[in-house]
């Protein structure tokens, strides 16, 4: 992967001041790299959610680049038809959906595996903070085990949908995972989706301080640990091929990887955690190691 040049960095203010967004917003800090990776050719498609919220109404604009506001279920639908439109007019634009883990793994489910099924050229961004955030903090398709939401009071009996897997299986040319705590990281994957033609998605990590129930200032912090504890990996697959990215082509060997317990303990949302939910969190983050330890086995026997 190319590596980012600070310095080459465009200095535009993509995220304006004064916006809507919650004290330590991940989705300000996303949506800052978004522009920083791509310029002014980005086109963004926002499904209702925070980011529809921050965005604010115009004048009082809240975001630096175009923005298609669009209802829940159609991120991906309205994003298909934008590009080929754009296209159709000689426009040369990258069109970026930016949407929430409702507005995706859920409600928007349907539209994005058709756009993924049909070779859409679009880049789909699912900002995963885990809950329907907006909407008061309820449960989603991507909410781990055992976490507190307002529709999950003792904890969420299920776990996380495994969604850049599930996307990865449409044969896309292009599937990665991201983290705010990680930006040169998810700048240089912008970057590298929006050179290949066709459809791409990324599925970037993004804590919420106001749903897992931190201060503010540790958005940063615990979106590092969600790494360092291997509860998030970051990996691309490129063409069908998988690849681990710093630091978690370290993070193979378990003893690399830092106690769960220091990203969880972090978060309200699990202060009623139990022993037994803390082993099945532990198993499922094994779990998604041993299977990518079993792909990358696989390939190098191809």
């Amino acid at each position: 992967m190319t590596a980012v040049n600070i310095k080459a960095l465009p200095r535009k203010k993509y995220v304006m001041p004064g916006n809507a967004a919650c004290p330590g917003c991940p989705e300000t800090m996303g949506f800052r790299y978004l522009g920083m990776a791509l310029g002014d050719k980005a086109v963004t498609v926002i499904p209702a959610g925070c980011s529809s919220v921050i965005q604010g109404l115009w004048p009082r604009q809240g975001w630096g680049l175009p923005v298609l506001n669009i209802v829940f279920a159609a991120g991906a639908a309205a994003a298909s038809g934008l590009s080929r439109a754009l296209k159709r007019r000689g426009i040369e634009a990258q069109v970026v959906v930016w949407a929430g883990d409702g507005g995706t793994a859920d409600i928007g489910l349907q539209a994005l595996s058709g756009a993924a099924e049909r070779g859409e050229n679009i880049i789909y961004i699912c900002v995963d903070n885990e809950a329907y955030m907006n909407t008061g903090i309820q449960r989603s398709g991507l909410t781990p085990h055992g976490a507190w939401t307002t529709t999950t009071h003792s904890g969420n009996p299920g776990r996380k949908k495994p969604l850049p897997q599930i996307i990865a299986a449409h044969k896309v040319p292009y599937v990665a995972t991201a983290s705010i705590g990680y930006p040169w990281d998810f700048i240089a994957k912008l970057r590298k989706a929006a050179a290949i033609k066709g459809f791409k998605y990324i599925h970037l990590h993004a804590p919420c301080p106001v749903g897992w129930r931190f201060d503010p200032s540790l958005t940063h912090k615990i979106a590092q640990l969600a790494v360092e504890t291997g509860a998030w990996i970051l990996y691309e697959y490129e063409n069908g091929r998988l690849k681990l990215n710093p630091p978690s082509n370290r993070l193979l060997d378990p003893r690399k990887r830092k106690p769960l317990e220091e990203y969880l303990k972090l978060q309200g949302r699990f202060r009623n955690l139990q022993p037994k939910d803390l082993e099945i969190l532990q198993a499922e983050v094994n779990e998604n190691w041993a299977e990518i330890e079993a792909i990358l086995k696989a390939q190098e026997k191809h």
